[in-house]
């Protein structure tokens, strides 16, 4: 089972389940019917042998009927973004981040699920001091957001610990996971459709933030090792070893569109940390898994991408 199914990382990790030959219930609350972002990540699977989906709140739904025979739950559902939790969305966050994934635990745990994979985020992690973040680091989430997938990833952690518990846990801490069908919010996303359509850009802060961009083809494959591998537990991080700013990432998006993006600077938001850079030690060891993809080579598919979206984008470079 995919929670989240019908999200970025989840459409592409069922999509890459699917075609592997495994058979994948995908769980999203959003109606592909009448949500538009849901059916457009979710088309890759339409009509695909081996995948059902499910509309359906995870707070509310039966879930233990979603789970018969199940091998491994990827809990990828929630609410993502750091802005808005500060306000009175909070509410909302912890529903989705924190009481829905105890109901999963519940359930992956009556059910008898061997393995599931839950969805963390390299905030949890909060300011650094520019170096790689060790997963044996003291958590110091710097946003509300932050807060709620730190206390999803223990809730599960401590659910697996209990004597009766047969379902063993891998919390994944993705760093900035970028690539087609990334959400329009997000930098990439947002240099990338810049550039094609010459639009000017919002900058928060002066584009010196670096981060560990992570292309979503290795996050996916990493996600799987994490679901399969009988001796992966535990907190591990994810990141692309691409360390780049911001100014990288326009400057990327510059050469790729052969135009020059239009940067209108703004201030930081709260939330906003330096950098996140991630150690990779423990990926490689536990999962055998490291990064394929560059950043140059992700943004230039993840442009080719929007641009066979909408002929507004023009012809990617």
């Amino acid at each position: 089972m995919v929670t989240g199914a019908a999200g970025f990382i989840g459409s592409h990790l069922a999509h890459a389940l699917v075609q592997a030959g495994t058979v994948v219930i995908g769980v999203d609350r959003r109606d592909p019917a009448t949500d538009r972002t849901a059916a457009a990540n979710l088309s890759v699977l339409r009509g695909l042998p081996g995948y059902m989906h499910v509309t359906a709140d995870l707070l509310s739904c039966a879930i233990d009927p979603l789970l018969v025979d199940a091998n491994a739950v990827f809990h990828l559902a929630g609410i993502p973004g750091v802005r808005p939790s500060w306000g009175p969305r909070f509410g909302e966050y912890v529903a989705s981040n924190v009481l829905a994934t105890h109901r999963v635990m519940d359930a992956v745990t009556r059910m008898g699920v061997p393995r599931l994979v839950a969805a963390s985020s390299s905030s949890v992690y909060g300011p650094t001091d520019g170096g790689a973040s060790v997963e044996t680091d003291r958590p110091q989430p710097a946003s509300p957001y932050a807060v709620t997938k730190l206390a999803e990833e223990q809730l599960c952690l401590a659910h697996s610990t209990q004597a009766h518990c047969p379902t063993s846990v891998v919390a994944l801490r993705y760093f900035t996971v970028y690539g087609p069908r990334q959400r329009p919010d997000m930098f990439t996303h947002r240099a990338l459709t810049a550039a094609l359509t010459g639009h000017p850009l919002r900058l928060y802060g002066d584009g010196h933030q670096r981060r560990d961009f992570t292309y979503i083809d290795d996050a996916v494959a990493a996600t799987i090792a994490a679901g399969t591998l009988p001796t992966a537990s535990g907190v591990i991080n994810v990141g692309g070893g691409s360390s780049a700013s911001l100014l990288d990432v326009i400057n990327i998006a510059n050469s790729l569109a052969g135009r020059e993006v239009e940067v209108h600077q703004e201030n930081p938001r709260n939330g906003d940390v330096l950098t996140t850079r991630a150690n990779p030690g423990r990926a490689h060891e536990v999962l055998g898994w490291q990064p394929q993809v560059d950043i140059h080579n992700g943004m230039r598919a993840h442009m080719q991408a929007l641009a066979a979206e909408s002929p507004a984008y023009g012809r990617a470079a």
